[in-house]
């Protein structure tokens, strides 16, 4: 089988996802079409190059609607004879356009790809599309559906994570992120968004909160216990699926919890011919890919066990892994990771997570890969796993592995 080689790997900055966030002016498709275009320049691509466009956006309602992906090549400075592929796999989209990509080289249909994804979650808000698991009673019930927030205090209370440990967690993403960024670890991926007139509207990540502490995280007041004791009361509905839990602990908040930001990002993935006609040297290739189906109520663990498909897919052991990404949607979700396979957390989310930086919803999946070929070149490290959990309960995993 062909090889799936990962050429370059951009992303915006992240901007907070309001409407004092930098980018709250940009439209989704402007965003899209801008890193379209860096890709397109950075590697000196004709218009032509790639098959196809094929681009994660979890809230398709308005501006982000229809097919964004076809959109934003026609603002975009590619031909117009490359057409795009929107798609929706949740919080993992941007990492479900990879593989897809990956896998489409893989099997001969194409030789190039520009894939990953946008959300816009200042200007297009986060379920305002609707979903049936949420409000369709007829699914609603016999899924025993709860909102994400307490999908991932069930995780704390079932597998005994303190919210010290998550507010622990929380502060050394902040510092990890801040740290990155003070030594321009990003440099080599970010694409500062500009205006009209060529001017830097942004070309930082803006969410941070670099002083935090546990002191400052300890005021905060647990953001789901509310909607979990009081109506609709999900933490019965909880109860009801899991009898053997007596209460649920709730645990997190807004500040051991992803950020709400805008942003995107893109990953140009080829085979060996491609590179060689537009003079490009691989930095990686895309060894495994996978995705799985999980629990919905608890619907966010996902990570564990297509972590353990992928692994065995692709006949690897967990200590064959350099470095870890994983997607930081709620302090949980990653401490239920390290505790699962026994992971060091030195060498899981090395340069922060989306606890400090935010969590772009399309775009998280393609983000978390570029950050890890990033971060495996400057340790001069091997192989490293993306992972994210996946609302409604689902998990995806790519495996790289430097060339």
């Amino acid at each position: 089988m062909t090889e799936a080689y990962i050429y370059d790997a951009a992303r915006t900055p992240r901007g907070k996802g309001r409407p004092d966030g930098s980018l709250h002016e940009v439209t989704s498709v402007a965003l899209s079409a801008r890193l379209l275009n860096a890709v397109k320049e950075r590697n000196g691509l004709e218009g032509h190059a790639v098959e196809d466009v094929i681009w994660g956006n979890v809230t398709q309602v308005k501006e982000q609607g229809g097919c964004l992906a076809r959109s934003a090549v026609l603002a975009s400075e590619l031909d117009q004879s490359i057409p795009g592929l929107a798609i929706n796999r949740f919080c993992a989209s941007g990492m479900e356009a990879v593989n897809l990509a990956a896998n489409q080289v893989k099997g001969g249909a194409g030789q190039a790809y520009i894939a990953g994804g946008v959300e816009m979650m200042g200007r297009v808000a986060m379920g305002s599309d609707g979903a049936a698991i949420a409000v369709d009673p007829s699914l609603t019930f016999g899924t025993y559906f709860v909102p994400q927030g307490i999908s991932a205090d069930i995780i704390a209370t079932e597998y005994g994570f303190s919210r010290e440990e998550a507010d622990a967690l929380a502060v050394e993403s902040q510092r990890r992120a801040a740290l990155a960024w003070g030594e321009n670890r990003f440099a080599k991926s970010i694409v500062p968004v500009l205006d009209q007139n060529g001017l830097t509207i942004l070309d930082r990540d803006e969410y941070m909160r670099p002083g935090t502490s546990l002191e400052d995280l300890g005021k905060l007041k647990a953001s789901f216990k509310d909607m979990g004791e009081s109506m609709p009361g999900f933490d019965k509905v909880a109860m009801l699926k899991y009898p053997h839990l007596d209460h649920i602990e709730h645990i997190h908040h807004a500040g051991n919890s992803s950020g709400i930001v805008d942003g995107a990002a893109a990953v140009l993935i080829g085979n060996a011919e491609f590179g060689k006609a537009y003079g490009l040297t691989p930095r990686a290739r895309i060894r495994s890919t996978a995705k799985i189906g999980t629990d919905p109520t608890i619907m966010l663990t996902g990570p564990v066990p297509v972590t353990e498909k992928i692994l065995r897919d692709s006949g690897m052991a967990i200590s064959d892994i350099d470095l870890f990404e994983v997607n930081e949607a709620f302090a949980s979700v990653v401490l239920r990771f390290q505790q699962a396979f026994q992971i060091e957390p030195s060498i899981v989310n090395v340069n922060g997570g989306s606890i400090a930086m935010g969590h772009p919803l399309g775009a998280t999946g393609a983000i978390i890969i570029g950050t890890l070929l990033d971060e495996l070149e400057r340790q001069d490290k091997n192989v490293g796993l993306a992972t994210l959990c996946i609302a409604s309960g689902m998990g995806a995993a790519t495996i790289i592995e430097r060339v």
